[in-house]
């Protein structure tokens, strides 16, 4: 992706964050880039085409923030994984919070739109192929349904802080007990029956 694609997509991502899906269009995109009018049909020619390439550099950069070296399960076992993964829900619900108006503006523009949909499912399955491993090392016999409930009270946990911001927004702890409650008794079962 070339760097005025990647800056009209983020413009974009502006767009959406602060107007909704309505506000998206390529005259809105051009002004927030600062870009002659124009630019952004020259690059991304139907609003499909613009909504696609938003959500790629969605993912894209999302990704980067959840794949990145801050969540790794590492030393500190679920508490520590909780904390770190709390760092990466926290920065989504503040200093990236565009990122997360953006992605729910997508999402819902999703359920109407099967080829945005199929998109969303397939970056669904890389973060599951990556986090699901992760959720296995901490003592996870579930690893894809424990992800879904994790995933679940990630969403819930940013839409709360979207619509009702707290300054001491602090995930971690409910990830935590999220985590303590499906792994810890089933590491214990399985400990006792093996």
């Amino acid at each position: 992706m070339s760097d005025r694609e990647l800056l009209l997509l983020d413009a974009a991502i502006g767009v959406l964050a602060h107007g909704g899906i309505r506000r998206l269009t390529h005259r809105a995109v051009d002004a927030r880039a600062g870009v002659p009018t124009g630019s952004t049909s020259n690059r991304f020619r139907t609003r499909e085409a613009l909504l696609t390439g938003v959500l790629g550099r969605l993912l894209e950069r999302e990704t980067a923030l959840w794949t990145g070296p801050a969540v790794r399960t590492g030393a500190g076992g679920i508490d520590g994984f909780a904390v770190r993964l709390g760092s990466v829900v926290e920065a989504l619900g503040s200093t990236d919070r565009e990122l997360t108006l953006a992605r729910h503006a997508v999402f819902a523009e999703a359920a109407r739109q099967p080829a945005l949909r199929t998109a969303l499912q397939a970056a669904r399955r890389r973060l599951a192929a990556w986090l699901a491993p992760l959720l296995a090392d901490l003592g996870s016999h579930d690893p894809a349904g424990d992800l879904r409930r994790l995933l679940a009270l990630v969403d819930g946990l940013l839409a709360g802080q979207l619509v009702d911001p707290e300054d001491d927004f602090t995930p971690a702890p409910a990830i935590a007990a999220l985590l303590h409650g499906l792994i810890d008794p089933r590491s214990a079962s399985h400990r006792a029956g093996g």
